[in-house]
């Protein structure tokens, strides 16, 4: 499992935008960056200074995925007939983490992937410890037994500051869920604007 090398608070203000739409998020006190210079005018962005940003924020949000990683969803959204950058979300969309987050299981992505990797998550009847997985269309995913009474779980299906979106059918009273179909852009519910296509254009220069 891939560790996260700095508070996931330091993205967002590194960033200046709430990435995931949290109420504590630093940002909605504090716009500028971390650290000394945070507050120091930001000169004009160049187009390669664009493109990172749009990597790092889409990167960012999907929790601990590493650079190694990321760059192979890429790979494979390009690999694939269609638009590269509605097959990256579509990829990024269809990780077993990312589904429990959206079922509402977890409060966050980071705690998506720890729920998964600490073998607390079914897909199909199996238990899956790979955060990573990747889920096909009409998979269902369900907690454990001993899992759909944990207090984190039970309080993350009560948050309101998000909507299980509509390509993940959520039963929160027997805590399972089915990946109903691949979503595109418009179908992501992100709490901030991103541009996978600026992320295509990133990795293929």
């Amino acid at each position: 499992m891939s560790k996260r090398l700095s508070s996931k608070y330091k993205i967002d203000r590194r960033l200046g935008e709430n990435l995931w739409g949290r109420p504590k998020s630093p940002v909605n006190r504090r716009e500028y960056g971390p650290g000394q210079h945070g507050q120091r005018r930001k000169g004009k962005v160049s187009d390669y200074g664009t493109q990172l940003r749009a990597k790092q924020k889409l990167k960012g949000y999907y929790g601990n995925i590493s650079e190694k990683q990321f760059r192979k969803v890429y790979a494979e959204a390009t690999r694939r007939k269609g638009d590269s950058s509605e097959n990256l979300i579509g990829l990024l969309e269809s990780r077993l983490d990312a589904v429990v987050y959206r079922a509402k299981f977890a409060a966050t992505p980071f705690a998506a992937r720890q729920l998964v990797s600490h073998g607390h998550v079914k897909v199909n009847g199996r238990r899956v410890t790979i955060p990573s997985f990747m889920l096909k269309v009409g998979d269902t995913i369900e907690l454990k037994d001993a899992s759909k009474q944990l207090a984190v779980v039970i309080e993350a299906t009560q948050l309101a500051e998000r909507d299980v979106p509509e390509y993940v059918e959520a039963d929160h009273s027997k805590m399972v869920a089915r990946f109903a179909r691949v979503p595109g852009l418009a179908d992501v519910p992100y709490p901030v604007h991103m541009e996978p296509n600026l992320v295509v254009e990133f990795y293929s220069r």
